[in-house]
């Protein structure tokens, strides 16, 4: 105390700086402590109520509890098949998404046209409407355990939600910004990649999340049908041995594969593509 009051202008501007930084800091600790806090709380939660199930609501044979799905991926670790089957299936959502993102952020921007809009309208709402079933089905009769069915299936099933994305947010361009650069002559090009894609970056980037999650359960279900490959193909496997440790571990794994992919990839990327946005807090 004896020190602050002793302190010349700027050392209090200082001091008073420094203990702003240390409660802000403070305070961003005890945010990330609540909001983990409550994530891990809930799955310790589920865990202990999948545990307690286990054998009382249900037969362990059934519903194996958490221990031994966790001894069972140990297991799936050591034996080597891990990576075979999510080789197989990441390599098909690889190269199925990118053609659908790449199709369907075409389709997106052509739809500033009302003849193409009206073109391909019906077209997109049919595919974004019909049931991932119908897609593996039908690829798995055309394709048999070719490779070429799932990615065709992930193509028609998620690109309809990147074009549905791109055309909203082509809906929603500011007309003024638009004019002026028709006014001051700017290039097609240059305009697309200075004012279109810009403003068109969440909309792509909410089009890839809810397209990546249906390429994800098409790319599985058809694997279920026609694969000989993949971590749908083990599933079926699992299933046909009535292996409920089994079934439950690969179901686990391909949870946690696709909470890595959403949180630790997509987020992030996102996150730091707008990192300079400001956070907005609502009273």
């Amino acid at each position: 105390m004896a020190k602050t009051l002793d302190a010349s202008p700027d050392q209090l501007q200082k001091i008073t700086h420094g203990q702003e930084t240390r409660v802000a800091a403070r305070k961003k600790r005890l945010r990330a402590v609540k909001r983990w806090g409550w994530r891990i709380a809930g799955y310790v939660f589920f865990l202990l109520l999948w545990d307690v199930a286990s054998g009382t609501l249900m037969s362990d044979r059934l519903l194996v509890p958490p221990a031994g799905v966790a001894r069972e991926i140990g297991e799936i670790f050591q034996s080597g098949d891990l990576w075979m089957h999510l080789s197989s299936t990441l390599q098909k959502i690889g190269i199925g998404f990118t053609l659908a993102f790449f199709l369907g952020t075409t389709i997106g921007l052509l739809t500033q046209s009302r003849w193409w809009e009206a073109f391909f309208k019906d077209w997109v709402t049919s595919t974004m409407t019909t049931p991932g079933l119908v897609y593996a089905l039908v690829v798995g009769v055309i394709f048999g355990f070719s490779p070429i069915g799932p990615i065709v299936a992930i193509v028609f099933a998620s690109f309809s939600y990147v074009t549905v994305n791109v055309a909203e947010g082509i809906r929603a361009l500011p007309k003024d910004l638009i004019d002026m650069s028709k006014a001051f002559r700017v290039s097609p090009g240059s305009r697309l990649r200075n004012v279109i894609f810009p403003h068109l970056a969440p909309y792509l980037f909410t089009g890839v999340r809810y397209g990546f999650s249906i390429a994800w359960k098409v790319t599985v279900l058809t694997e279920v049908f026609a694969s000989n490959k993949g971590i749908g193909f083990i599933m079926r496997v699992e299933f046909q041995l009535f292996s409920m440790a089994g079934l439950l571990a690969w179901i686990s794994i391909f949870f946690i594969l696709m909470l890595f992919l959403e949180k630790g990839i997509l987020q992030f990327i996102e996150q730091r593509f707008f990192r300079w946005r400001q956070e907005v807090k609502l009273a």
